[in-house]
């Protein structure tokens, strides 16, 4: 007997509907993992770029290719007799309402620290200027200074911001912007005369 239309002759495979879309399915699973496998790999790249890893916390790259943590230079000395660069003695003496009888610098370079004395001695006011830091160094600076826990916040025009506080023995008054910071020290209980001072040394030195 013939098969006529019936089905497909005995030991035939059927290529019929159902083959084709079982096909159909693996060619649409295939392309998936294929979108899925691009785009893990396009996120780790910018432009055909690797993606650098974010550093960790203040850490900086060095020239061997390691890291290591960013250091608060240490508070100025004075070792020296002079004239200070960027304040005015009479400055000075006209902005903190004292009588300067003597100024010494500290070794720090490019900026030395300038402490200016009272006639009897005593220390009656400091500046500080650093330049050229890692901007978190600059703003450890000002904290160390005048910490961000304890002062008010300071600010001078430019984006140069910070901290101000009355301390035991005057005030202080401390900003930084980008790599540079100032810190200014009197034995003057108001900070505005410590402000002027900063602004003053920011001015004469084209911070």
């Amino acid at each position: 007997m013939e098969a006529g239309g019936f089905g497909p002759a005995p030991g035939t495979i059927d290529s019929g509907p159902r083959s084709t879309s079982l096909s159909r399915v693996k060619r649409l699973l295939l392309a998936i993992g294929l979108v899925v496998t691009t785009a893990g790999c396009a996120a780790n790249t910018v432009a055909g770029q690797p993606v650098p890893a974010s550093p960790a916390g203040s850490q900086q790259p060095t020239a061997g290719g390691g890291t290591t943590a960013a250091t608060v230079p240490p508070e100025p000395a004075p070792v020296r007799d002079g004239t200070c660069p960027y304040i005015p003695t009479a400055f000075v003496e006209d902005t903190n309402g004292q009588r300067v009888g003597k100024v010494r610098l500290s070794a720090d370079q490019p900026h030395p620290a300038c402490f200016f004395y009272r006639s009897d001695g005593g220390e009656q006011l400091r500046v500080q200027v650093l330049s050229g830091l890692d901007p978190l160094v600059a703003k450890a600076v000002v904290d160390r200074a005048a910490p961000v826990a304890s002062s008010d916040p300071a600010t001078l025009p430019g984006g140069w911001e910070g901290g101000k506080q009355p301390t035991d023995t005057g005030a202080v008054f401390a900003v930084a912007r980008a790599g540079d910071a100032v810190v200014v020290v009197t034995n003057q209980k108001q900070t505005i005369k410590a402000s002027r001072v900063a602004e003053r040394a920011i001015a004469e030195l084209g911070l």
